[in-house]
């Protein structure tokens, strides 16, 4: 595999892990629990700053374009899904990070919102991971030319540091440790339903 793919999908791991603590922050809220409104600001940001320009960052401006230049079409198919998911997924993010910057306990109307978002973008992004890493990186691979691959780790090591320079990334990915740790998914991973498995088995 190469080291470009190895990472982002090594991203997607720890992408997935916040997924699920967010759909159990959405369901505290959904069983009347309290929840943090600065807990909510804190998902917004991981998934805005790491999973959106860390991470989809790297792979529209990096990883897809050499897909587009090995021969596959932008404006159709994987690539034109992935992009359309990636802006759908920016619109969610951005409601989280609406509620976040609020003031005071969240509100009856806020926390239904936080609800909704949180139950459309964990499945979006959820699924959407999981196309690329059984759909896409492999196409990647097949396509792209050794000598491109080559070029592309190097170019993705470049964005990596550049991204570094304006970000603190080793802090987003402590952040991510305390959200995950702060809202425990039952068993690490999601259901069908998106919802952890021991809740929907108990549920």
């Amino acid at each position: 595999m190469n080291k470009s793919i190895e990472i982002m999908m090594r991203e997607h791991k720890l992408i997935v892990g916040v997924l699920a603590s967010l759909q159990a922050l959405a369901d505290k809220l959904a069983a009347g629990e309290t929840v943090a409104r600065e807990d909510v600001a804190d998902f917004g940001r991981f998934f805005r700053d790491f999973a959106d320009q860390c991470h989809h960052g790297k792979e529209e401006d990096r990883l897809f374009v050499q897909m587009v230049e090995a021969g596959l079409p932008r404006d159709r198919g994987p690539i034109a899904v992935m992009l359309a998911e990636h802006d759908a997924g920016r619109q969610e993010v951005r409601g989280l990070i609406e509620v976040g910057a609020g003031a005071g306990p969240l509100s009856e109307s806020e926390r239904a919102r936080v609800v909704d978002y949180a139950r459309r973008f964990v499945p979006l992004l959820s699924s959407h991971i999981h196309k690329e890493d059984h759909i896409l990186y492999p196409m990647a691979q097949e396509t792209i030319p050794a000598p491109a691959f080559a070029a592309l780790d190097q170019a993705c090591e470049d964005f990596d540091r550049q991204v570094r320079q304006q970000l603190d990334v080793p802090g987003l990915e402590d952040l991510a440790a305390r959200l995950m740790e702060r809202y425990p998914a039952c068993l690490g991973q999601l259901s069908d339903d998106h919802r952890c498995g021991a809740c929907s088995a108990a549920g």
